[in-house]
């Protein structure tokens, strides 16, 4: 667990927030919040706060049991699905208010004739358009099958 909580932050979660993620992930039943607090020997608040966050990410979806007041939380396990979410959810969070920002400072500067001014505005234009062709790649693979998106990641690579 503590490997994983090392690359959440890799993909835009805290620490906490991806060792809970791994201990659902290999969980072979869905954990309630005592049960997480006590693996992991974190404070109810820092569960919680977490367990809802992985919820928001779509990470992560809630159990109820007939008869039980209590909630339980369940991981998705497929690795692809996983990739896919997290990809979606970085490219709303990060990528797209990013590519707003760079077409916002491109616009207030497109009437700068030279200089500084002209080479800022292309700049912000430069990198827009990178972006917006990383989202559109990234877009066509989210929406492959997984073993399509290997065989041209390996025909890419190859």
């Amino acid at each position: 667990m503590a490997q994983w909580g090392s690359l959440g932050t890799q993909w835009g979660i805290n620490r906490t927030m991806a060792q809970i993620h791994a201990l659902l992930m290999t969980a072979p039943e869905p954990m309630c919040t005592d049960e997480v607090m006590e693996k992991l020997e974190i404070s109810r608040g820092n569960a919680h706060t977490n367990l809802k966050d992985l919820v928001g990410w779509n990470l992560v979806r809630i159990i109820t049991r007939k008869g039980d007041r209590k909630e339980y939380f369940e991981a998705e396990k497929d690795v692809w699905k996983i990739f896919i979410t997290i990809s979606k959810e970085r490219k709303r969070r990060e990528i797209e208010p990013a590519i707003h920002l760079l077409r916002d400072c491109a616009d207030r500067t497109k009437d700068e004739a030279a200089g500084p001014g002209r080479e800022f505005h292309q700049q912000m234009k430069d990198l827009d358009e990178f972006l917006s062709f990383g989202v559109k790649v990234a877009d066509t693979v989210i929406t492959m099958k997984h073993a399509s998106a290997l065989q041209w990641a390996m025909r890419l690579l190859g």
